[in-house]
């Protein structure tokens, strides 16, 4: 792929400003404050908007490299599915009311299609397989980052050796050397994601760990894993959704505990001694 091919939107119209016409530089600023309008304008609304003719909209879009608007706008739609906030913020932004119910709302969607499709038996292998991991490690980037920290967190309490990955100081390459076969690692895949995930996972699946992916990702099913669990995100504002997410490592912890059996109880139970002893809580 063309390095021209590669670059961002918002990135070639702020490389091509010092040298545009008036009107297009009028045009350049207004994409600027709301670059997400253009996956739903026709170039006429988009000339409209800012004042300018529609002749204006055709060279501007050839300057910044691409063969047509249709083109320029498909690009604006990659960035906004890939999770871009600035591109999914709108000149109009809806209306105070109702905002808590249009939230609601969204949220029971997305937690009612991140768990309706789950496999019980998939969860069951996959609960099973994190109970009798030698090494239980969680991995994420970015959005994805709390959540893993959180399933760490909640699943240390009944597996001795769980940690969420890169711990503080680490790179990625010293985190995974010691992985291979007995251990499990669930990565969150979820947009934006960090540049390697796909090298990262396609590292650790040859590695002959146990891998499990959650997110939404677009083609996440076609990545190198033995359990694919795919979360909705769509959000009723700016910003994506995490409920499911976060529905997603409820259940897994909880499952998780449960199984461990006298085992983890009695590490549970060792936990709480040493809680009273120091006071901690």
């Amino acid at each position: 792929m063309a390095a021209a091919e590669k670059t961002s939107f918002l990135t070639r119209i702020r490389a091509a400003l010092p040298g545009l016409h008036p009107s297009e530089r009028q045009l350049a600023e207004a994409i600027l404050n709301f670059p997400g309008q253009l996956a739903s304008y026709t170039a006429t609304e988009l000339a409209q908007m800012a004042g300018v003719s529609n002749a204006t909209v055709t060279r501007f879009v050839r300057r910044i490299g691409y063969a047509s608007f249709e083109e320029a706008r498909q690009a604006v739609r990659a960035e906004q599915s890939a999770g871009t906030a600035l591109f999914r913020v709108n000149r109009t932004t809806a209306p105070p009311e109702g905002r808590i119910a249009r939230h609601l709302e969204q949220g029971h969607r997305n937690l009612a299609d991140s768990l309706a499709h789950l496999n019980e038996a998939e969860i069951a292998e996959l609960v099973a397989t994190m109970a009798t991991a030698r090494r239980l490690r969680m991995i994420g980037f970015r959005a994805g980052q709390p959540f893993a920290r959180y399933l760490a967190w909640q699943t240390i309490q009944v597996h001795a050796d769980v940690a969420a990955l890169p711990r503080d100081g680490e790179t990625l390459a010293e985190s995974l050397a010691d992985l291979g076969p007995g251990d499990c690692v669930l990565v969150f895949a979820l947009r934006r994601p960090h540049r390697q995930i796909t090298a990262l996972i396609r590292e650790i699946a040859d590695s002959g760990a146990a891998l499990a992916l959650i997110g939404d990702l677009p083609g996440l099913p076609a990545l190198p894993a033995r359990w694919h669990l795919p979360c909705a995100t769509p959000g009723a504002g700016a910003l994506f959704d995490h409920v499911g997410v976060m529905a997603l490592c409820g259940l897994l912890a909880s499952a998780l505990i449960e199984e461990s059996g006298p085992e983890g109880r009695t590490r549970l139970s060792a936990i709480e001694k040493i809680h009273d002893a120091l006071d901690e809580i």
